[in-house]
C-alpha cells in the first residue's frame, strides 16, 4: 500500500503543482482561468473523497482496493481528455473528474493502513504510508514532473502520470481482498 501510494501521490501533486501552468502555457488562460481550473481540481475532491469512502464500505465491504484501482482507471482516462482537448470546458471537467477521483485512493490507502492494525499501530501504519507518499510521490512529482516536461514536452508530463497510474493499480491489485468485511458477516 506504502508503494502503491508513492505513485498516486506522483498523480495527485503532478496535476495539482502542474495543472496551473499548463492552463496557462497550453490553453493559454489567463491567471484568473489558470485559478478556477485549480481550484475546481481542489474542490471536486471534497463530494468525491466521500462517495468513494462511502462506495468502498457499501459495495466493495470494507475493501479498499478495488474502489482505489477503479479511481485510478477513471484518473487515466481523465488525464487523456485533458491532455488531448482544447476545450475548455472538457479541461475543467477533467480537472474536476482527476480532483474527484484521485483524492480517494489517497484516502483508501491511509484508510486500509488503518483496518489491518490494532488501534495502537493506528497512527503508525497511517504516518509510515502517509511518508511514503509525500517523500516519494511528492518529491517526484515537483523534481521529475519539471525534468520530463522540460525534456519531453507536456506529453512525456502526461505519459508519466499514467505511468504512474498503471504502477499504482498494480500495486493496489496486490491488497484487492485485504479486509473483506462481508466475510466477517457471514461468519457471525
Amino acid at each position: 500500500m506504502a508503494i502503491a501510494n508513492i505513485f498516486v501521490y506522483v498523480v495527485r501533486y503532478g496535476i495539482l503543482n502542474w495543472s496551473p501552468i499548463y492552463l496557462k502555457e497550453v490553453a493559454h488562460l489567463s491567471n484568473s482561468g489558470a485559478a478556477i481550473g485549480f481550484s475546481i481540481y481542489e474542490y471536486a475532491a471534497i463530494p468525491g473523497t466521500i462517495l468513494v469512502g462511502w462506495l468502498s464500505d457499501k459495495v466493495f465491504h470494507g475493501r479498499r482496493a478495488p474502489m482505489g484501482i477503479i479511481c485510478m482507471i477513471g484518473d487515466i482516462l481523465a488525464i487523456l481528455v485533458y491532455s488531448h482537448t482544447t476545450n475548455i470546458t472538457l479541461l475543467f471537467i477533467s480537472l474536476a473528474v482527476m480532483g474527484a477521483l484521485i483524492y480517494g485512493p489517497v484516502m483508501l490507502i491511509g484508510v486500509s493502513a488503518l483496518d489491518l492494525v490494532p488501534k495502537k499501530a493506528s497512527g503508525t501504519a497511517a504516518g509510515f504510508t502517509g511518508l511514503f507518499g509525500y517523500l516519494g510521490g511528492e518529491v517526484c512529482a515537483e523534481a521529475v514532473m519539471g525534468f520530463v516536461v522540460d525534456k519531453f514536452k507536456w506529453s512525456g508530463g502526461f505519459n508519466l502520470l499514467i505511468i504512474c497510474s498503471i504502477l499504482s493499480i498494480i500495486f493496489l491489485a496486490f491488497t484487492w481482498n485485504v479486509h473483506d468485511r462481508s466475510r466477517d458477516s457471514v461468519k457471525a
